[in-house]
């Protein structure tokens, strides 16, 4: 590892939105407690230097992988113990990280850090393990008791607002920026090519379509992950509010100038992607990247998951959760099918080849090679 490196700071306390303005070579600043596989894969891929986190990137309470995906990127993670200097750090300032933790900010002595390393991430996977079967206790007390609270999304006791897109009786792809979506959106190309289902963005979900050439016709969420490019791509837009009516990203919509409609409901913005397809008639829901276990929920600091089983409770016969699809099955070219495609293409030339020596001289040369191709599968 190099002695030091050395940006300029982006800060946020939201690492989404940090995310969002970080540029290749500065240092994050995050307030992040256990760093999810999501959020460190997207600031590998914005290219920042290094990341300074108040918070502990990796507590123990249980297996989070962000810590280690950094480190295998070559990142340098220092985690502060004293979470009150985070507001010291304005946006730009220089931030120089020593190799021994030691943070000097403008050129000035800050504080010492914690440097995060493999031997220290595999100290705490293993706290994680003991703490494993605890935390999934905690875990599914709370979301029966969140449950009490939520119920009402059984009883459709909320309004879904009428969108200019028809989703009855069509496929509805619901594309969330959760863990593997690249690799299952691509596993799902040909279905999207010949079904050509509704597409609804989460959020960060419409900017993810987008990277694969696909127009969102909705997009629906808190807006505070997703890219102006992203809401500015002429998609419907539905802002999820809260129940009593609160909705942190209509300020954002309304600053650019954008047509939309509010969805107060309970739970998640997936949830209310899912629930919006759902009441909208549609004949069947894929799900893309969306957070279905307990590991999903506390990586994002969700103490349980009570909106999504009544969601998917109540929507389940219509939901194909795609999540991993990827995984399932990897084509494969067999030797039987390769030698059919050789023969069908080598028995025409060979029916030329009677009438020309130059061409029965180019074919000889051309089944040597064949040959040898094979010879190598």
């Amino acid at each position: 590892m190099a002695e030091y490196v050395v940006g300029k700071a982006v800060v946020d306390k939201k690492t989404k939105r940090l995310i969002q303005r970080a540029k290749p070579g500065d240092i994050a600043v995050l307030y992040h407690r256990d760093v999810d596989e999501v959020a460190a894969r997207q600031l590998v891929k914005a290219k920042v230097r290094g990341i300074v986190n108040f918070q502990p990137s990796i507590s123990g309470r249980f297996l989070n992988q962000g810590p280690e995906i950094l480190l295998d990127a070559g990142k340098i993670v220092v985690d502060v113990p004293n979470e009150s200097l985070f507001d010291l750090i304005q946006e730009g300032d220089l931030i120089k990280i020593k190799a021994d933790g030691d943070i000097i900010v403008n050129g000035k002595f800050f504080c010492k850090g914690v440097l995060i390393n493999k031997e220290f991430i595999k100290i705490k996977y293993e706290e994680a393990r003991a703490n494993y079967e605890r935390e999934i206790e905690r875990f599914a007390i709370n979301t029966l008791e969140y449950i009490k609270r939520e119920k009402e999304i059984l009883s459709s006791d909320y309004a879904v607002p009428r969108l200019k897109t028809d989703m009855s009786k069509k496929h509805v792809l619901v594309v969330v920026r959760g863990k593997d979506y690249r690799e299952d959106i691509l596993a799902l190309k040909s279905y999207i090519e010949e079904i050509k289902p509704i597409l609804i963005g989460v959020d960060g979900g419409a900017d993810a379509l987008l990277e694969f050439g696909l127009k969102p016709h909705i997009i629906v969420g808190d807006m505070d992950s997703i890219s102006d490019r992203g809401l500015k791509c002429g998609a419907e837009i539905v802002v999820h509010a809260y129940p009593d009516g609160r909705a942190p990203g209509l300020d954002r919509v309304k600053q650019l100038g954008l047509e939309y409609k509010v969805m107060a409901v309970a739970g998640t913005s997936e949830d209310a992607a899912l629930l919006l397809a759902y009441h909208s008639g549609a004949d069947l829901i894929v799900a893309v990247g969306t957070h279905t276990n307990a590991v999903d929920f506390l990586e994002k600091g969700r103490q349980g998951m009570a909106s999504t089983f009544l969601v998917r409770l109540k929507v389940g016969h219509v939901l194909i959760d795609a999540k991993g699809v990827n995984k399932l099955y990897r084509s494969r070219i067999k030797r039987n099918y390769l030698a059919a495609l050789l023969a069908s293409a080598v028995f025409p030339l060979l029916i030329i080849s009677a009438a020309s020596p130059v061409v029965r001289h180019l074919i000889r040369l051309f089944l040597i090679r064949v040959r040898m191709m094979i010879g190598f599968f």
